[in-house]
């Protein structure tokens, strides 16, 4: 607070000489400007329910040309737009993914598969395997090389591919990357966009429910089953939020049920005693 207070009127001061003499002002409040209206125009839009073009060309890390519908059909998918030599963010994103997935039970390739898309048309398959190579060996599960996949594609595909599922991103030429949004998408084995879970935190349950709802709850145990209807997703959040009618709900249902329990076996004892009483 002190060194907050002293420095303000050394910048009044600044602003005012700089305002007095004109110099400096315009680039640096140029450069603000683009950088806010470039913050702006990225981001997520949630395009819920909207279909993935499943013919839509990509290479795969061996550079073989794949179409995104090869990865779906079966399955559910997590699917994420990253570049490979992001030089901060797209790491987080894919390392925080990789946790969650860890903490799941499910697991890639089995319940699940993971589709990776750089959104850089310039990386080659070979990048892309190296950066396929080192997630899995850190994921470390049987099968997982067959439903983990990072892919590369041309500007065309990549554009496409990004305007429907509504990840907005711009190539920021003064830092030499591309500026854009955090977070992953659920997709149904029809390839519909499921669910939307933003930033850098994929919690395990979230993941969970959004497979589950993406696979039209044909995966995962009874318990698995009953934590769904406990649950719901919020769009604008990302999040699955406890329903709290639910709950109550769920809890009536078991209370009337144990007390039915209670009454029938109180009823059938009473009867075998007058049966043993009687003979």
């Amino acid at each position: 607070m002190t060194s907050f207070k002293a420095g303000r009127p050394f910048f009044g001061l600044l602003a005012f000489l700089t305002l007095w003499t004109g110099i400096g002002t315009a680039p640096v409040r140029a450069d603000q400007d683009e950088m806010t209206g470039m913050m702006a125009r990225v981001g997520f839009d949630q395009n819920l329910d909207a279909q993935i073009p499943l013919d839509l060309p990509l290479r795969d890390e061996h550079g073989r040309t794949v179409k995104i519908g090869d990865y779906l059909g079966k399955k559910p998918a997590i699917l994420n737009l990253v570049y490979y030599r992001c030089p901060m963010l797209c790491n987080e994103v894919l390392n925080t993914l990789l946790r969650s997935m860890n903490a799941l039970s499910f697991d890639v390739g089995k319940e699940f598969n993971v589709i990776t898309v750089s959104i850089d048309p310039k990386e080659t398959p070979g990048l892309a395997a190296r950066k396929k190579a080192s997630y899995l060996a850190r994921y470390g599960r049987p099968g997982a090389e067959n439903g983990w996949h990072f892919l590369t594609g041309d500007q065309a595909s990549i554009t496409e591919l990004a305007k429907v599922v509504g990840f907005r991103y711009e190539w920021d030429a003064k830092n030499n990357q591309y500026a854009h949004a955090a977070g992953i998408m659920i997709v149904t084995p029809q390839g519909k966009l499921s669910r939307y879970i933003y930033g850098l935190s994929y919690p395990a349950r979230d993941l969970r429910l959004g497979l589950m709802d993406a696979a039209m709850r044909r995966i995962g145990s009874p318990i698995d089953q009953l934590l769904l209807l406990c649950y719901h997703y919020d769009p604008r959040t990302g999040r699955y939020n406890l329903a709290a009618m639910n709950v109550i709900r769920i809890l009536g249902f078991a209370t009337i049920g144990s007390f039915g329990t209670f009454v029938f076996v109180m009823l059938r004892r009473d009867r075998r005693k007058v049966v043993l009483e009687d003979a």
